[in-house]
């Protein structure tokens, strides 16, 4: 009985301490960009989109599907960015264990 109490303190504890990096993720950003840092887009770890930059040397109105693909592709990147900030951090409140379905919950 021991045994099954201390397991379910630690899960506690881990549940715990993933709300709070919950809360601590909207705190942190990632920024991605494309198009030789012409499209920025910086996101936060709620997987939001917190800011867009475009330089004014890339807008062509003859050719807005290419800028629009460059913004996707810096939001794509940014999202990337801040996936691998979530693992980090992630791997921090779990030591480094992969448990299977565990993830970041928003």
């Amino acid at each position: 009985m021991g045994l099954n109490m201390n397991f379910l303190r630690q899960a506690q504890e881990l549940q715990e301490r993933i709300k709070k990096l919950q809360d601590e993720l909207v705190n942190k950003y990632a920024t991605g960009s494309s198009g030789g840092d012409m499209v920025k887009a910086t996101v936060n770890g709620k997987h939001e989109v917190i800011e867009i930059k475009i330089s004014k040397e890339i807008i062509d109105p003859k050719d807005m599907e290419m800028l629009e693909d460059l913004v996707v592709a810096a939001v794509n990147d940014g999202m990337h960015k801040i996936d691998e900030t979530i693992k980090t951090e992630m791997a921090k409140v779990t030591g480094g264990l992969n448990i299977p379905g565990l993830e970041v919950p928003f």
